[in-house]
Parts: C-alpha cells; sequence; structure tokens
C-alpha cells in the first residue's frame, strides 16, 4: 500500500510505501524478523489489510522499520513521555 501524501511513521519508507507483514510475499524472511504465518496469505479481506494498516499507523513498531529515523524520533520522545510522567508521579507523592 502506497500512501498519496507523506507519512512519517516507522512502518512506512521514504517512498511512502507501508512496511507491514501481512503485506510481504508469503516467503522466508531473510532478516528474521517476521515469522511465516504473519506474512500474506491470501485469505485476508480488504477490511483486515486496512484494520492491520491503520492499527500500525496509531501504534507503530520499529521491528522491522521501514524508516529508521522515525524509530529513533519515536524512542527519545517514549524515553522524554516516560521521564515526565515519573517526575509528575514524584511530585505528588
Amino acid at each position: 500500500i502506497k500512501f498519496i501524501i507523506e507519512i512519517w511513521s516507522p512502518n512506512v519508507d521514504k517512498n511512502d510505501e507501508t512496511c507491514i507483514a501481512i503485506l510481504h510475499k508469503p516467503e522466508k524472511d531473510k532478516y528474521g524478523y517476521e515469522k511465516p504465518e504473519e506474512r500474506w496469505l491470501p485469505i485476508p479481506t480488504v477490511e483486515t489489510i486496512m484494520i492491520r494498516v491503520i492499527s500500525v499507523l496509531v501504534d507503530p513498531n520499529g521491528d522491522p522499520s521501514a524508516n529508521t529515523d522515525a524509530v529513533k524520533e519515536r524512542r527519545q520522545k517514549w524515553k522524554g513521555a516516560c521521564c515526565v510522567r515519573k517526575s509528575q508521579e514524584t511530585a505528588f507523592e
């Protein structure tokens, strides 16, 4: 699936193409990230595929990643969010 607008996500590459297992060819993953049963099968419906695409846009993962810069930024922001939460929790103790 290719987006017609620029998407900044660990699961979307620089050509705006999605990188999710359900869309990959049903062959052995040369990098070892994806299990064969996670890859393309003729069973999924368009609805199933769209739900998967939406889910990685809402909650992206970086394993494997199509955009390493987006993965780094997400991890840094996550660490920052955790630090803020921790400082807020300790402030009210």
